[in-house]
């Protein structure tokens, strides 16, 4: 065979050879592959999104109606606990107290000139007790005179008509004993009533000065000086006339889905975000998590959610109430664990896995999940450097096992670090 013959033969050969891989490759599916590695941390997390309040604040509401006649503070101004903040028009409580003074000087003196009926009352039952005695005695001398027959029975008679009529002005004495006693009872309880009328007046009053209950600053301020006033009533709130907050110590408050506030515990650290402050952050823990969920609003059914406080720490001067806020909590850590894109863990059968490439098929291997970190998943079931499906989403989903792949590009890097 000659030297021209020979490289023909090997044209053919490899022409021939090329068209079957490159007919075997055109059949293989097109996959994103990655290697799996380890990470040096994995992180989860649960974000939540709300708004900065003071842990420690109070809402002014007002006791009594009337004009507001003095308003002695802005809003932003810096108060301290039991500073005067403004004045409702005394005049009405001031005209119901100088009333019920005067009603319960009336009721004391009827108190006083009852107290006398029952003194001259228990006199009067003491005089007629004493009499009621010495007839008795002298019943029991005539009784014995007249058994001896030195009295005439008219004496004798004439002296148990006196012990009778002597009994019977006891029992009066003691009658009219009780109706006084009674008649002091119930003017005490005037007294008592009255007194009560007039704590309650004078309270009224009091209550026409508004003063801080805490130390703090001036948040919300509702009212302007000459306005009128509403007092709250059962299950209709008065108005609110202004909020003083502890900007000394600051929450986030956030709403958690319900999906998520089940791997929340207390004292978990969180990260704090602003679109106020953009650049900075702040730390803080969780320090109050809803122990039932937020009433939902509308008719429409949606996720439930739940209140939860995260403590800031550190210097939160230039916070203000208010203000809306993000929260990352982080819920779990892991260190030097296997971890692969969360996209190529899939569920066949009721099982997760992954799909390992071995000799250009992918093969799904079952896995055991961990902490999800953003876009990365912990698992254990696969090897350290093992070739995996990572992707697109549209081809993993459908993937069958065993199925012939090639890469879509190079193989990329494991999860990073």
């Amino acid at each position: 065979m000659s030297r021209r013959i020979l490289l023909v033969v090997a044209a053919v050969v490899l022409v021939g050879g090329w068209w079957w891989w490159s007919g075997r490759q055109t059949d293989a599916i097109a996959v994103d592959i990655v290697t799996v590695g380890r990470v040096e941390t994995l992180r989860a997390y649960v974000t939540a999104s709300g708004e900065i309040v003071a842990t420690r604040y109070a809402d002014l509401g007002s006791s009594v109606m009337g004009r507001l006649v003095s308003l002695r503070v802005r809003e932003g101004d810096r108060v301290t606990a039991g500073q005067v903040l403004a004045r409702i028009d005394p005049v009405q409580a001031q005209s119901a107290v100088a009333s019920s003074a005067a009603g319960l000087r009336a009721l004391e003196a009827e108190a006083e000139g009852s107290g006398n009926q029952v003194r001259a009352a228990q006199a009067e039952v003491a005089v007629a007790t004493s009499r009621q005695a010495e007839a008795q005695r002298a019943l029991e001398r005539a009784r014995d005179l007249f058994k001896s027959g030195l009295i005439a029975q008219s004496e004798f008679e004439a002296a148990a008509a006196a012990a009778d009529t002597a009994g019977a002005q006891v029992n009066a004495a003691k009658a009219a004993l009780a109706t006084a006693e009674q008649a002091r009872s119930a003017s005490s309880q005037r007294v008592a009533q009255g007194r009560a009328d007039g704590a309650r007046v004078q309270d009224q009053l009091a209550k026409t000065e508004i003063t801080a209950p805490i130390a703090g600053v001036i948040t919300r301020l509702d009212v302007e000086e000459g306005e009128m006033v509403v007092m709250g009533v059962q299950n209709q709130p008065g108005s609110i006339l202004m909020t003083i907050s502890d900007l000394s110590a600051l929450n986030a408050e956030v709403k958690v889905a319900e999906a998520d506030v089940l791997r929340l515990s207390m004292d978990n650290t969180a990260t704090i975000t602003l679109d106020a402050l953009p650049g900075k952050s702040y730390s803080g823990r969780v320090a109050e998590i809803g122990a039932s969920a937020l009433p939902q609003i509308g008719t429409q059914a949606s996720a439930r959610e739940f209140r939860v406080k995260v403590r800031l720490e550190g210097d939160v001067a230039l916070l203000r109430p208010g203000l809306t806020c993000d929260t990352e909590i982080l819920v779990a850590e892991r260190r030097n664990v296997l971890a692969v894109p969360l996209q190529a863990v899939v569920q066949r059968e009721g099982k997760s896995g992954v799909f390992v490439i071995k000799d250009r098929r992918a093969i799904f291997t079952a896995v055991t999940t961990g902490i999800i970190g953003g876009l990365t998943i912990q698992v254990t079931g696969v090897d350290e450097g093992a070739s995996i499906v990572a992707g697109p989403f549209q081809v993993l989903r459908d993937l069958a096992d065993g199925a012939a792949v090639r890469p879509i590009a190079a193989a990329t890097s494991s999860p990073a670090k």
